[in-house]
């Protein structure tokens, strides 16, 4: 009998129709489409404006767009993980509610967090869950209204996030293609330089905390840029090495889309030509847990099975890693 796998054999994204262009931003904040172009990447982003609407909306959406693409029955689902820095409440799961809204009535569900790293560690989960054996149709979605908890008079963080969300299907796969091999890491000096401060148990909501903005994300830029910088290229590099890889091996980096100078450090240190790079970091800026699903979504025509694919993230926490994986099927 071959060894099971976890493969990723279906793909959906949603983003929603508003376009924040840097143009608009220039109209919001001290800051110019020059400024953020030449050290973001970003041109614009997407945001969720309806009232109402939360994460759990773009995680339909996108989930719905791969049921519908794999005409794959919602009842064949066995789980659901919803990998997301913004849920739709606390206590909750968005998970749960967005499993019974596609009709995933026989899946289980929970929300997975880990801030930008969130979607790569629910790469880990859902293939340990197939490669148990115990699970055949694991849903991923990555889904951040990142507009909720950004303040849009800071314009530190305001130009990097948009709205997003994608959803892989992982099945198992006995044709040697799927998950290879995961570096996940980890590190709590992160916690101070990329943060939410009020809201949790530690400082809940309270009017002082609204009237101090402190429900909105901190982030010290030049900090977390360095650690970010260091450690997912290091991992990448890493991941390499264990596999008997090089540049020239790798068909593909798909990478979380923070800043386009970090991806590039990454792609440097692998030593990967730059049509190797997939980028869309320009169209929709940093949607955090949704960053790696909707490179997948963009990019799938271009993706053929048997194809080498090192994913690489940095969050906050820190958190970070990087996956290696087969591609599956052609699209």
């Amino acid at each position: 009998m071959n060894k099971i796998s976890a493969a990723i054999t279906a793909v959906g994204a949603y983003v929603p129709d508003y376009v924040l262009t840097n143009k608009i931003l220039e109209t919001m904040v001290d800051t110019n489409d020059e400024w953020i172009t030449t050290r973001t990447g970003i041109k614009e982003r997407r945001i969720l404006k309806e009232e109402g609407k939360g994460t759990s909306f773009l995680a339909i959406q996108a989930a719905n767009n791969l049921l519908k693409k794999a005409n794959l029955d919602p009842l064949e689902i066995d789980m659901v993980i919803v990998a997301t820095a913004t849920p739709d409440m606390p206590v909750a799961s968005t998970a749960v509610y967005t499993a019974s809204q596609i009709g995933a009535t026989n899946a289980f569900a929970y929300d997975l967090t880990a801030a930008c790293s969130s979607f790569l560690y629910g790469m880990s989960t859902a293939s340990s869950y197939i490669e148990s054996g115990r699970y055949k149709k694991v849903l991923l979605i990555g889904a951040d209204k990142m507009s909720s908890i950004i303040d849009y008079t800071d314009r530190a963080t305001c130009i990097i996030f948009g709205d997003g969300a994608g959803a892989v299907l992982f099945e198992p796969n006995e044709e040697g293609n799927g998950l290879q091999d995961e570096i996940l890491r980890s590190d709590g000096v992160g916690r101070e330089f990329l943060k939410i401060d009020a809201g949790g148990s530690i400082l809940p909501a309270s009017h002082e905390t609204v009237n101090n903005k402190q429900h909105t994300v901190f982030q010290d830029g030049k900090t977390v840029f360095k650690y970010a910088v260091s450690n997912m290229a290091d991992v990448s590099d890493k991941i390499l090495t264990r596999n008997n890889l090089t540049g020239d091996d790798v068909d593909y980096l798909i990478a979380h889309q923070a800043n386009k100078r970090i991806i590039d450090a990454t792609a440097k240190r692998m030593k990967l030509d730059q049509d190797k790079v997939l980028i869309n970091i320009h169209r929709y800026g940093n949607t955090t847990s949704a960053t790696l699903p909707l490179l997948m979504s963009d990019y799938e025509s271009q993706l053929k099975k048997g194809d080498k694919i090192v994913f690489a993230a940095f969050g906050g926490g820190f958190t970070w890693g990087s996956i290696y994986l087969k591609w599956a099927y052609n699209s």
